[in-house]
């Protein structure tokens, strides 16, 4: 039998594992705006929202200048690098290791696909 502890006996995070908690959750909430931006720039543009569409497209362009003057890293993984010596792709980030590797690839192609998408229809829409 197993003794059970009390919560007083609970092992308590450090205060580096709960400050990388925290990294990790402003970097995923940041991501998922962003994610969900890239998402929605096709079908606000479908929907004939082509100015939403355009808002959008800058916004998620303005972090992607903020990643290429990173050298193509998130400054929040530079930020989690200091609170643990993991290096897996999803140490800053509470992503699947698999999207966490390809996350560029994966919304990078989706981010231009959506704006040449969103450009076309805009071009054809009626003035």
């Amino acid at each position: 039998m197993t003794p059970q502890l009390g919560m007083s006996q609970l092992p308590v995070p450090s205060a580096s594992s709960r400050a990388l908690r925290l990294v990790k959750v402003v970097h995923t909430v940041v991501w998922a705006f962003f994610a969900a931006s890239i998402v929605a720039i096709p079908i606000a543009s479908l929907l004939g929202e082509h100015l939403v569409a355009a808002w959008l497209a800058a916004v998620v362009l303005l972090e992607v200048v903020v990643l290429a003057l990173n050298h193509m890293r998130c400054p929040l993984t530079a930020v989690a690098a200091r609170y643990t010596a993991d290096r897996r792709p999803n140490f800053d980030i509470f992503l699947p290791q698999w999207l966490a590797r390809y996350n560029k690839v994966v919304f990078g192609t989706l981010y231009v696909a959506g704006v040449a998408f969103a450009l076309s229809r805009w071009m054809r829409a009626p003035s």
